[in-house]
């Protein structure tokens, strides 16, 4: 459903422009090299040990195929060829990058006061399932503040699946199990902080194709300004109702 177009307005800030695309390159990488590492072992286990005496696997994605290759096919992973070790240091490397970022992108947003246009209100609960109505029927609104849906669903990975990744990711690092044990214990055990790493990534890339496919739906070309100049095309008739 088209809306009337209403006035351009500055919608994205410097800060949130640099880190969403820091954001978009680190991942592409942590995942691709990610499904390099899970090959060499392509089994999840909860709780502290794994082996052939546990009992304990959560999933198996298969087994080894030709030569030793992993269920994942070679063109989903970084780099194509079967080299762990090349694998962790590119993913430990944007691994750190994205660690920064998560802590730039937060103190800016404390500074500014940008988190609380993430965070749902109760104006935006009560007005959540007007919001999926007009989700289901493709009536998608540009607006000055988030609707309901993308609250929750930013939200939800700015201060959800991205900390627990961060904090899964280096409850698999020795040295950091020895500086914090109780991290371990949190998430019960190394195995399980394993699974649960690729439970958040599993949970990013659901919503990054559903992010893309929001994007498609609402106006690729006014949403791509928005994340390189900062400047939007909002609605006439909703000026601070949804924005997408």
């Amino acid at each position: 459903m088209h809306r009337p177009a209403g006035p351009l307005v500055r919608r994205q800030t410097l800060a949130t422009r640099l880190t969403h695309w820091v954001w978009a390159v680190a991942l592409f990488f942590l995942l691709l090299t990610g499904l390099q590492i899970l090959n060499a072992h392509p089994v999840l286990y909860w709780g502290a040990e794994s082996g052939f005496d546990y009992d304990n696997a959560v999933l198996r994605l298969g087994a080894a195929g030709k030569e030793g290759a992993g269920p994942i096919p070679s063109w989903a992973t970084i780099p194509s060829t079967r080299d762990l070790a090349t694998g962790r240091v590119i993913h430990f490397f944007f691994a750190w990058v994205f660690g920064a970022v998560l802590v730039l992108w937060l103190a800016a947003a404390l500074w500014s006061g940008h988190w609380r246009d993430l965070v749902p209100t109760r104006a935006d609960l009560r007005a959540l399932s007007r919001d999926v109505a007009d989700h289901a029927r493709l009536r998608l609104h540009h607006g000055r503040a988030y609707g309901p849906l993308q609250k929750l669903a930013y939200a939800g990975v700015l201060f959800g699946l991205f900390p627990l990744m961060v904090l899964t990711g280096l409850a698999m690092s020795p040295s950091f199990n020895a500086a914090a044990p109780w991290v371990l214990d949190l998430l019960g055990g190394r195995q399980s902080a394993r699974t649960l790493h690729f439970a958040g990534m599993a949970g990013l890339v659901a919503f990054f194709v559903i992010h893309i496919a929001m994007i498609g739906l609402a106006g690729p070309l006014n949403l791509m300004r928005s994340m390189v100049t900062g400047w939007t095309r909002i609605d006439a008739d909703t000026e601070s109702d949804h924005a997408r």
